[in-house]
């Protein structure tokens, strides 16, 4: 085992290094480049995502679909994900960090218009679609769609399953003292109510579970700057310079380098937000909406709210506490979070265990849903069941099991699934442009904005 575990460590090191930061940074800056910039109708994506669409078709809400998909995005990433990109890289990785995020909104556009473009209607009324769909009908490469069915499939077990368990249980049994199993059992249980059910159940449950772990969390963590206050600015200013020049030791940080500041806060964005990795799309294609842009639009904000504004706020606060508190020493991200947190007094702790736990949960069931549509397209529905099954069976055991080798295994079936994913939005780039010019661009998405839905027609209907 020993061995299998260099190997996949070995993979992963190889396989998330410089050339597939390149690959996803530039198809990141290319697609915004030739959508004109897509970041721009940020607020009318906003918009779009609260606003409901009456006449379309489709399994879930636009809400209901983001929902979902930043259930599955929102994870451990974006607190210890940070605080190791900071370990590793410095200060200057938040501002990388954040700037990925910036660009992957347009990618993160780019995958959900492609999956409704590309979606099919089963003869049971359910809409399914992804990047599988895409590469099929866009390109005809069905050998590649079954490649990243394959690994996203197994993905699913890995970083959306037995990972987000591991670390639930693992924040309890530290924080509280309660047993592995005793953790594992009940969260085997809630994710068995959920998943069940299906998407519209497990579109329910993020549908209220999402907007408040994220609106806490973000609370609390502009709660804990308010604390720091006399450290916010010098913590921006600290951000910035790092992320330009290379940064000495002191003060509570390693050194680092203009490089690994870049490396590590790119690496550690772009493993946060899954923008280019694939996943997003595949809940997107459920979606109610009348054309690809609407749902694109929708589906860009899951990358604002996860990485520029989460993952922002978790590095200012690291950033802020290491500088108001220099007696903070540590190893890894994962100790770099506990310590800074826990400095801020009745909150901190609190706010750093309900954020893990229930940002893992809240991944547990998002992923649940790529992962059985990938199963489908593989196999069809006969085999969704036993993946639901094994699904929850794999809850209890990432819950008590150690997962090194898991961690390498999911960090390698990850970029696996993200090159095809990645080659249809680059080879699909002309199909983009072209609905994006259609319905965006001459203005059509806006006359569609200001017709009366059937709720302000039926208001308007009383009033008369």
């Amino acid at each position: 085992m020993s061995q299998v575990n260099e190997f996949f460590t070995t993979l992963s090191g190889l396989l998330w290094g410089w050339p597939m930061i390149i690959l996803l940074l530039g198809t990141h800056i290319f697609l915004t480049i030739r959508l004109h910039i897509p970041q721009r109708f940020l607020w009318t994506a906003i918009k779009l995502s609260v606003r409901r669409d009456p006449g379309a078709t489709g399994d879930v809400s636009q809400f209901g679909a983001l929902a979902t998909a930043l259930a599955a995005t929102i994870g451990t990433g974006n607190i210890v994900g940070v605080a190791t990109a900071i370990s590793l890289g410095g200060p200057g990785a938040v501002l990388w960090c954040w700037l990925t995020g910036v660009f992957g909104i347009a990618t993160k556009y780019s995958e959900g218009l492609l999956a409704i473009k590309y979606r099919v209607k089963t003869p049971d009324g359910r809409m399914l679609g992804g990047p599988m769909y895409a590469l099929e009908k866009g390109l005809g490469w069905k050998w590649l769609a079954v490649l990243f069915a394959v690994f996203a499939a197994c993905a699913s077990f890995g970083i959306g399953n037995t990972v987000q368990a591991n670390a639930i249980a693992t924040i309890a049994h530290e924080s509280y003292g309660i047993s592995p199993a005793i953790v594992g059992t009940v969260i085997t249980l809630l994710t068995a109510a959920v998943i069940i059910g299906g998407v519209k159940s497990i579109s329910k449950v993020c549908s209220m579970l999402v907007p408040f772990m994220a609106v806490f969390y973000v609370l609390g963590c502009i709660y804990i700057l308010f604390v720091n206050h006399a450290s916010l600015w010098p913590a921006l200013e600290l951000i910035a310079r790092s992320a330009f020049t290379p940064q000495a030791a002191g003060g509570g940080f390693v050194g680092g380098t203009v490089i690994m500041a870049a490396r590590y806060g790119i690496a550690r964005g772009l493993f946060s937000n899954e923008s280019g990795l694939g996943s997003a799309p595949i809940v997107a294609a459920a979606a109610q909406t009348r054309n690809p842009v609407r749902q694109a639009l929708v589906s860009s904000t899951a990358t604002f709210w996860d990485t520029v504004i989460i993952c922002a706020l978790t590095g200012l606060v690291i950033v802020s506490s290491i500088i108001a508190y220099p007696d903070i020493t540590f190893h890894d991200g994962a100790q770099l979070t506990k310590v800074a947190f826990s400095k801020i007094p009745y909150i901190g702790k609190p706010l750093l265990t309900f954020g893990l736990l229930t940002f893992a949960f809240s991944t547990i069931l998002g992923w649940s849903y790529y992962g059985e549509r990938c199963v489908e397209y593989l196999g069809g529905r006969r085999w969704m069941l036993g993946y639901r099954l094994l699904y929850i069976v794999c809850v209890f055991i990432g819950s008590v099991i150690s997962l090194e080798l898991v961690w390498n295994v999911a960090d390698c079936m990850n970029a696996l699934m993200a090159i095809p994913n990645l080659l249809s939005l680059l080879f699909l780039s002309g199909v983009i442009v072209h609905e994006t010019r259609k319905y965006l661009w001459r203005g059509r998405l806006d006359r569609e904005m200001e017709e009366p839905t059937d709720e302000t027609q039926s208001k308007a209907t009383e009033k008369q």
